[in-house]
C-alpha cells in the first residue's frame, strides 16, 4: 500500500475585483488528508474528522474529483480517503477546495505525477461543482499551484500563476456563521452596467500588474469590488466597519472571502496584518458573535507533504 499525508491550504478567493477569476493560497491554516492507493479498485472515503461530511464518494468533494482523475487514467486503481478537517465548511476559505484539491494533488503524486498541475485543476473542479453547483476554479486553482493565480478562461480552462511579492500578509476574521456559496451566488444581479464592467476589469488588470511589479500602493487601489460585494456584503455582520478597521490600521485593501462570511484583508508587513487583526477582533468582539482570526503569509507552494 503507497500512503501518503498533506497539508491542503485554505484558499482566499476573488480577491474583491477578480470574481471566479482571481485567487490566493494561505499558509496557516488548512486541512489535513491520508490517501492510500490500495489493491481494491474504487474511491471511498474512510475517514472524516472534524466536519459532519458524507463518506459517500459521490456525495463528497474529494470522492468525486478523484473519480473524475481515475476516470482519465489508463488504469485500474484503488483509493482510500482520510480527511482531517480545519476549514470549516461554509467558511469563505475554501473548505471543499482544499479537500477536492488535495484528494487529486495526492493520487497523482502516489501514481508518480502522470498529469501536470494545471491539468488537476480541471479534475478538482469536479468537486467545487458538487459543493456548489458551479465548476469555479479560483479556489482550486491557488491550491494546487501555490500562490496568486488568474483564470484567464474557463471555456478552454486557462490558469496563470501571478507573481507573489514576499511582504504580503493575509489577514482573515471567520464569523461563525454559514454563508452557502449557493445562497451568496442567489443575491448577485446576472447583469452589470458598462460602468460597471470598465471599473471592473480595470481593477483586475491593476491588481495583475501591481503584483508583478511589486507595486503595493497599486494592489491596494485595485483591490475594489463595484460589483459582488455591494450585494454579498449585506449576508455579513459588521462588514464595513471591519473594512474601516482594517483600511485604518494600514491593509492595502478588504474585502469579502469568496462568497464569505469570511473577510480578508491584505496588508505589506506582519506587524501591520497583525495590527489588523486586533482592529478587527475588537470589531467582532462587541457583536457577541464567535469567530476565528487567522493571519498568514501567502502559500507560494500550495499543497504539500507533511508525513
Amino acid at each position: 500500500m503507497k500512503r501518503i499525508k498533506i497539508f491542503a491550504p485554505a484558499t482566499v478567493a476573488n480577491l474583491s475585483c477578480g470574481f471566479d477569476v482571481l485567487g490566493c493560497c494561505l499558509d496557516t491554516v488548512g486541512d489535513e488528508m491520508i490517501i492510500s492507493l490500495t489493491s481494491e479498485s474504487g474511491v471511498r472515503i474512510t475517514k472524516i474528522e472534524g466536519a459532519d461530511l458524507p463518506l459517500d464518494t459521490k456525495k463528497n468533494v474529494a470522492g468525486v474529483a478523484v473519480e473524475a482523475l481515475l476516470e482519465n487514467y489508463d488504469k485500474e486503481v484503488g483509493v482510500d480517503i482520510e480527511i482531517y478537517k480545519k476549514i470549516k465548511a461554509g467558511s469563505g476559505i475554501g473548505s471543499s477546495a482544499a479537500s477536492s484539491a488535495g484528494a487529486v494533488w495526492a493520487v497523482n503524486y502516489l501514481l508518480d505525477n502522470p498529469f501536470a498541475p494545471h491539468q488537476l485543476i480541471a479534475f478538482a473542479m469536479e468537486g467545487e461543482k458538487l459543493a456548489s453547483g458551479n465548476a469555479h476554479a479560483d479556489n482550486v486553482a491557488p491550491a494546487l499551484l501555490g500562490g496568486f493565480t488568474l483564470v484567464r478562461s474557463y471555456a478552454p480552462l486557462d490558469v496563470i500563476k501571478l507573481h507573489t511579492p514576499q511582504d504580503l500578509v493575509m489577514t482573515v476574521i471567520h464569523p461563525q456563521i454559514e454563508v452557502k456559496t449557493s445562497d451568496a451566488r442567489s443575491v448577485i444581479k446576472q447583469n452589470v452596467t458598462l460602468k460597471q464592467a470598465i471599473q471592473q476589469w480595470g481593477n483586475v488588470g491593476g491588481l495583475v500588474s501591481g503584483l508583478f511589479t511589486e507595486d503595493y500602493d497599486l494592489i491596494g487601489r485595485s483591490l475594489e469590488d463595484v460589483i459582488v460585494e455591494p450585494m454579498r456584503s449585506i449576508l455579513i455582520p459588521e462588514f464595513k466597519n471591519v473594512k474601516n478597521a482594517a483600511i485604518a490600521q494600514g491593509a492595502l485593501g478588504c474585502g469579502i472571502s469568496g462568497s464569505g462570511p469570511s473577510i480578508f484583508a491584505l496588508s505589506k508587513g506582519m506587524e501591520t496584518a497583525k495590527n489588523v487583526a486586533e482592529a478587527i477582533r475588537k470589531v467582532y468582539t462587541k457583536t457577541g458573535l464567535d469567530f476565528d482570526i487567522h493571519v498568514s503569509k501567502i502559500n507560494s507552494k500550495g499543497i504539500k507533504i507533511i508525513d
